[in-house]
């Protein structure tokens, strides 16, 4: 054999050899940590959280998630990492090169509440630095829970780059955090870190100012300061959350009660079956929406635009038919027109539950009306807020065409006195049928916002009469001044008497404190003038 081939070959073996003994030797940290996952040592896994989320690797972030969501399978015998995706397929946590299947012997690694707040900061070190600035705030928050040391680091330099002013206050907060727990800090910046939680003032700063151990005499006094400010505050936004709960119910009850203000303030009639015409408006709003389903999707954002009008006018029309063929035979009779309305309200309960089923029915929210915000220390939802602009919308509308419209003027006429109306020449029987009418109408649309934040079923209407009734009464018999300040009334009540005495009791004391109040002012807030009336 040539002496050069034999060389050749001699070379050729040897690369060999170290291809397949010393490189190995020879891995770098990032894989070293990566199968350290496989010890089963929760030690080991925090040493390859802190080497991993450093490494700067495209892994990295794939690794730290999938140990977070339990998807991170480790295999003892091989001391082989995978990486388990959603979709079913997975790869090689050290080289990222897919596999075929994970080993049956292969489990996940596991996690204790260390390691979770340890894997919370490293995500959040992760992505400090991500393009979206919503993937920011949230990385910073992550940090400012976790306040791990190892992220300081990345908070700095991503405090170094920041320029929208939310995410920088975030990642000043996160910093505070950290400084805060960090053994080696000055005092100087302890206490600056204490203003700087201090100046948050939610309910994590609180937890954190409280929690925060053994420190020196000075930060111990300023965050005790610190945690007795923030109380103070948060005090203060609890009785805020209280008020926007109260008028968030406040608006229900406004929405409920405004049709049976105008029936019962016109007519006199006490219509018990007010609140089927709230229910006819929600499975209205159901049957709409099923259409739309199942023929038209792409507009299911407009389908309360397109309820709105088809349930007052199927909720109008059936009052208008109750009117017609029951009410107007038994006027003057509040007894009998009581019990035949109750009656009444059975037999569409039942209607109801024959074409629907007694079940529940599922009527979803548009996008508009989906999710929240937070206001200071408050959350809004967005249906609630769109339900109290609707209901002030529907009681200025009705508001003005009560003032402006023929029709408007004829009902306020009978209102004030039926028998000088009728004399004017007013037909009163159209007046009257009309007035339910419209009553009707409005519960109907009613139903349809109420529809967004209840169960969509038979009894739907039953959970409001009463407190439509109580809200009528109170404010005034047939003005509708007195039903928008009588049902917020009611509402803020309400909010602020839950905590103190319980849903129940709360309830009690409200109809209690109503007896109370019809006793001293029978007609209620803003009783209607008028000949009829004073008579």
């Amino acid at each position: 054999m040539p002496a050069h081939l034999s060389a050749r070959l001699c070379s050729l073996a040897l690369s060999l050899f170290l291809i397949a003994f010393a490189l190995p030797a020879f891995a770098g940290p990032f894989e070293d940590a990566v199968a350290k996952f496989a010890n089963d040592d929760f030690s080991d896994t925090e040493e390859a959280i802190g080497v991993i989320a450093g490494s700067g690797s495209k892994l990295a972030f794939p690794i730290i998630n999938a140990l977070q969501d339990g998807r991170l399978m480790a295999d003892p015998d091989s001391k082989k990492v995978y990486v388990t995706g959603a979709d079913g397929k997975s790869i090689d946590a050290a080289t990222g090169e897919a596999v075929a299947s994970v080993p049956d012997s292969a489990s996940a690694v596991r996690l204790n509440n260390r390691l979770r707040r340890s894997v919370d900061a490293a995500l959040g070190s992760l992505t400090l630095q991500s393009p979206d600035l919503g993937t920011r705030l949230q990385a910073a928050q992550s940090v400012f829970k976790s306040h791990e040391e190892t992220a300081l680091e990345a908070v700095d330099a991503a405090l170094a780059k920041e320029t929208n002013k939310s995410v920088k206050a975030a990642l000043g907060e996160a910093r505070a955090a950290i400084l805060l727990f960090k053994s080696d800090a000055t005092e100087v910046e302890k206490l600056e870190a204490v203003a700087t939680i201090k100046a948050r003032g939610d309910q994590d700063a609180l937890a954190l100012l409280t929690g925060m151990g053994e420190q020196p005499a000075s930060v111990t006094k300023a965050a005790a300061s610190a945690i007795g400010s923030i109380q103070n505050s948060l005090a203060v936004w609890s009785m805020v959350q209280n008020a926007w709960y109260g008028l968030s119910l406040g608006s229900v009850l406004l929405l409920a009660a405004i049709g049976l203000a105008i029936t019962f303030g016109v007519m006199g009639v006490i219509n018990m079956a007010h609140g089927e015409m709230v229910m006819i408006g929600a499975y209205t709003t159901f049957v709409v929406q099923e259409v739309i389903r199942t023929r038209y999707p792409g507009l299911f954002d407009y389908s309360l635009l397109i309820a709105v009008p088809l349930a007052f006018l199927v909720a109008g029309a059936i009052g208008v038919l109750i009117e017609r063929s029951i009410i107007r035979f038994l006027y003057g009779r509040p007894l009998e027109t009581l019990l035949a309305t109750w009656g009444l309200s059975l037999v569409l309960q039942q209607a109801v539950r024959t074409m629907f089923g007694p079940t529940n029915r599922e009527v979803g929210n548009p996008s508009w009306m989906s999710g929240a915000f937070e206001l200071g220390q408050i959350t809004i939802t967005y249906n609630r807020l769109w339900i109290l602009v609707f209901t002030l919308a529907v009681f200025a509308i009705l508001l003005a065409m009560l003032r402006y419209s023929a029709i408007g003027l004829e009902m306020r006429a009978v209102t004030q006195n039926r028998r000088m109306a009728a004399s004017m020449g007013i037909a009163t029987s159209r007046v009257d049928a009309l007035t339910f009418g419209l009553g009707s109408g409005i519960a109907g649309i009613a139903g349809v916002a109420l529809s967004q934040i209840d169960n969509v079923s038979p009894n739907l209407g039953q959970s409001y009469i009463i407190d439509s009734f109580m809200v009528v009464v109170f404010g005034g018999v047939g003005n509708l001044w007195g039903t928008l300040v009588g049902a917020f009334t009611l509402g803020i009540a309400n909010k602020f008497l839950e905590p103190v005495a319980g849903a129940v009791l709360g309830k009690i004391a409200i109809l209690v404190l109503i007896i109370l109040f019809i006793q001293k002012r029978p007609r209620g807030l803003f009783a209607l003038k008028g000949r009829a009336v004073e008579a």
